[in-house]
């Protein structure tokens, strides 16, 4: 009667341990270890990053990589409250470029997750085998640091006072800034119908605003009305112009006879710091063969600014928007530091767009 009963423990035992050597990613770890070719080497780990698990990660690289633990981390998780410290991996595609017996390279479209929409993180990453087993090559970033220094400040800024603090945000005592949408134009997509233009605010004071459209059918009864949300810059500085792409998903530029657009203001608070550049503009074909501009922001301000949104609006010969696209930057812009980015291009509108303008939104966590 003791041989089954031991018999059974140890059967129980061992199926145990296998639960949870597979609930603890003993699956992950074999194939991150076995890699038979370079795809599943770079699979395997992109399950990890997935998976947040970074020191396993890091120690499936290849040990030709000069990185350490603490860049690879920051590297691939974000830092500084960077909108990639918000974000979760959410697919990765690897294609193979090419390959020798004992080394290639693959590229991987890391889809990233975030409270903003999708993230695309495109990388050539070279992968070497040892023995019988393919890792990856993990390139050191090129981190560039600022020597300290001082950075004198003498921007404008405007302070709202005598407000009532017992109303909620929004009401006011006083009047709205002046603000006018200077263009509209409505174009048709295949799957919706888009307003775009630019709008400016006339006042001497800033405005937080939002344009909103009501498309109307013959009769003068609305088809469905829709606001700009992120797609403009909401607090605007005396003067300032801005893009702004409203869009009505599953409507027909058929069924539209005309558009009611209308402008809301509020007066808000605002400073004209940070100032961010954009140097490098130049319109390419990216990794996955779609148009985009790129080019490089410049935090010129002495503070951190956690996350930047790029906005663009293209026009065609006669000065009309056509077109207005936007991005986020998943870095943080780190004073002086040049940053890289990219935002999308219909390949229609490419083709027919004769010059550009770009604007920057920003976010830091130490004034919100």
């Amino acid at each position: 009667m003791k041989w089954p009963f031991a018999i059974s423990m140890t059967a129980a035992t061992a199926l145990l341990l296998a639960i949870a050597w597979v609930q603890s990613g003993g699956i992950q770890r074999h194939a991150i270890f076995s890699a038979k070719n370079p795809e599943e080497a770079a699979q395997a780990l992109m399950s990890e990053l997935q998976a947040r698990d970074f020191q396993r990660a890091y120690a499936s690289l290849d040990p030709s990589s000069d990185i350490d633990l603490e860049t690879f981390t920051r590297d691939v998780a974000g830092s500084d409250g960077s909108l990639r410290t918000y974000s979760a991996l959410q697919a990765a595609d690897v294609s193979p470029l090419h390959a020798t017996p004992d080394e290639a390279v693959v590229r991987v479209r890391m889809t990233w997750s975030s409270a903003v929409g999708s993230l695309d993180d495109v990388r050539d990453l070279h992968v070497r085998r040892e023995g019988m087993v393919w890792r990856v090559v993990w390139p050191r970033p090129a981190i560039r640091q600022v020597p300290p220094q001082v950075v004198s400040v003498n921007y404008l800024r405007w302070e709202v006072i005598g407000r009532n603090t017992s109303q909620t945000w929004g009401a006011q005592d006083v009047d709205s800034p002046k603000v006018r949408i200077t263009s509209m134009n409505a174009i048709a997509r295949p799957d919706r119908v888009v307003i775009v233009g630019e709008v400016e605010n006339e006042d001497t004071v800033p405005a937080y605003l939002n344009v909103n459209a009501t498309l109307l059918k013959t009769d003068g009864s609305p088809i469905e009305e829709e606001g700009s949300f992120d797609l403009i810059s909401h607090v605007l500085l005396p003067k300032q112009v801005s893009p702004y792409r409203i869009d009505f998903p599953g409507i027909q530029i058929a069924s539209v006879k005309s558009v009611r657009m209308d402008a809301r203001a509020l007066l808000v608070p605002a400073s004209a710091d940070p100032v961010i550049a954009v140097s490098d503009q130049q319109i390419s074909k990216d990794g996955l063969n779609r148009s985009v501009l790129k080019g490089n922001l410049v935090n010129q301000s002495g503070r951190l600014v956690n996350i930047a949104q790029v906005l663009a609006a293209y026009y065609d010969n006669s000065g009309k928007v056509i077109w207005v696209s936007d991005g986020y930057v998943d870095q943080a812009l780190m004073p002086q530091v040049p940053v890289p980015f990219a935002v999308d291009i219909p390949d229609d509108i490419a083709s027919k767009l004769k010059n550009y303008r770009v604007i920057v939104n920003h976010y830091s966590r130490a004034s919100s």
